[in-house]
């Protein structure tokens, strides 16, 4: 195989994109699985079989994989979609549970989800086609709000949820400040409000149960300006690329980034 860090031609140019972007932005695959095909001698460029990922190509260097050019980069594009429950949000699962993308109309292409929506859960799910822009909405420098609605079993005290907003610490992980309230009692049942930042993996069903309630449905019902509305279960409508510019500016074109972190994030 050849090394790819021999070849001045290719790997000491400073322009261009990483090959794993290049590779996920034509639809071919993830950033991290593209880091498995180049380790398999899978992909080359110009003729030239790559064995690492750290090189940066343009968009006039020749990509194949398996000897096959990539397809022309895609521009990036948006999907909301309402994830019922009872769906794992992966691309396999390894207990053979049914997943949102063997669930999604054949005539999208491969598409990520913007974070995920663990198997119980349902609601707003974003999917995207460019792992870049997955990145920048997932990111908690972001800033993006993820609102919920929240079911759980308890009787709930709402001077006990304004304490969220200075944040709160279970079994030795830190969330950040919560905004949550309390929209209807019906007897040992509540609906909640609840929007956060963070994201973090099962923060709001561990955090009701540090406070002694179990959530029994969950709902996300927006993430950042995207909203679930009345998008029917199961259901996929893109987002109008005029909203996602409007929305997203240069960070659609890789040059955005995530903001810088704020000193005193809100909640």
């Amino acid at each position: 195989m050849a090394d790819a860090d021999s070849s001045p031609d290719i790997a000491t140019r400073p322009e261009g994109d990483r090959i794993a972007k290049v590779l996920a932005r034509a639809g071919v695959c993830s950033r991290r699985e593209a880091e498995a095909l180049i380790a398999a001698g899978r992909v080359a460029v110009d003729g030239q079989v790559l064995d690492s990922p750290a090189l940066n190509v343009t968009p006039r260097a020749r990509v194949t994989v398996d000897g096959k050019p990539i397809p022309a980069a895609e521009p990036p594009r948006l999907w909301r979609y309402h994830k019922p429950p009872g769906l794992v949000t992966t691309t396999r699962d390894p207990q053979g549970r049914s997943t949102v993308f063997e669930q999604l109309p054949a005539t999208l292409p491969r598409v990520m989800s913007v974070g995920r929506l663990d198997l119980n859960s349902e609601g707003l799910l974003l999917l995207t086609n460019d792992g870049g822009l997955a990145r920048h909405l997932e990111h908690p420098d972001t800033g993006w709000v993820r609102r919920y609605r929240v079911r759980v079993h308890g009787r709930v005290e709402p001077d006990r949820l304004a304490a969220l907003d200075k944040g709160v610490t279970v079994e030795g992980v830190r969330y950040g400040p919560i905004k949550a309230a309390l929209e209807r009692q019906q007897g040992t049942n509540a609906w909640l409000i609840i929007a956060l930042r963070e994201g973090k993996n099962r923060e709001v069903r561990r955090i009701m149960e540090h406070l002694g309630w179990t959530v029994t449905r969950l709902i996300r019902v927006g993430y950042g300006p995207f909203i679930l509305g009345d998008l029917a279960r199961g259901a996929v409508e893109e987002v109008p690329p005029r909203q996602l510019k409007d929305h997203l500016g240069k960070a659609l074109h890789g040059g955005g980034g995530p903001p810088r972190r704020r000193r005193h994030p809100k909640g």
